[in-house]
């Protein structure tokens, strides 16, 4: 059974925008997933990426058109200035990884709840309110949002260390047992023809 690890990060605009692709193909394919969120801001400070508000006014002006018509593609509203970006990523991600530990609910509708919590709805996905309806509205116990945060913290690092050493550099990031690597939401359909022919 093919399976996929999921780097990504809950602030992560290219992230949202994938939607629920990743589960669809996950889907296709009888594959697993394990999500992996992480410190974004952290990978790129050790991956030799440039943060946002230090990158040249022209890519900056590009990548918002790109957000534009990448949301337009996927049919996915998008608020290309949210009102609450950045924000502290951490407790959403930690959500997340209680949720993937407890089991019961929908992570894949979990993840994408909290992604579009911040680029579509205008909600701070830092508030507890925002995760705790997030994780309800994904069939798991709202509670979840208060426990394991040392265990959270723990695995959010993990995940990052774990994501430098396996050669991430983004998100989103796929990938897959046979060390298979695909960045980004555009680099989907590629992810799903790789994991058709392994048959």
């Amino acid at each position: 059974m093919p399976h996929i690890d999921y780097f990504f990060a809950t602030l992560s605009p290219f992230a949202y925008i994938a939607g629920t692709r990743l589960e669809e193909i996950a889907g296709r394919h009888c594959a697993t997933i394990t999500y992996r969120p992480l410190d974004i801001g952290a990978l790129t400070a050790r991956t030799g990426g440039t943060p946002l508000p230090e990158r040249h006014e022209s890519r900056k002006a590009y990548r918002l058109q790109e957000l534009r018509r990448q949301a337009q593609a996927a049919g996915l509203p998008i608020n290309l200035q949210p009102a609450h970006w950045p924000t502290n990523g951490a407790p959403s991600a930690y959500a997340i990884i209680a949720a993937q530990s407890a089991g019961s609910g929908d992570l894949g509708a979990l993840v994408h709840g909290l992604l579009a919590a911040s680029w579509a709805d205008e909600k701070d996905i830092a508030d507890d309110a925002v995760i705790r309806n997030c994780l309800s509205a994904a069939g798991f116990d709202p509670d979840l949002a208060d426990k394991g945060l040392m265990a959270g913290a723990i695995a959010y690092e993990d995940n990052l260390e774990e994501a430098v050493n396996r050669g991430v550099f983004g998100s989103p990031f796929y990938i897959t047992d046979d060390d298979e690597r695909f960045w980004g939401q555009d680099r989907l359909a590629d992810l799903d023809a790789h994991l058709a022919a392994r048959g």
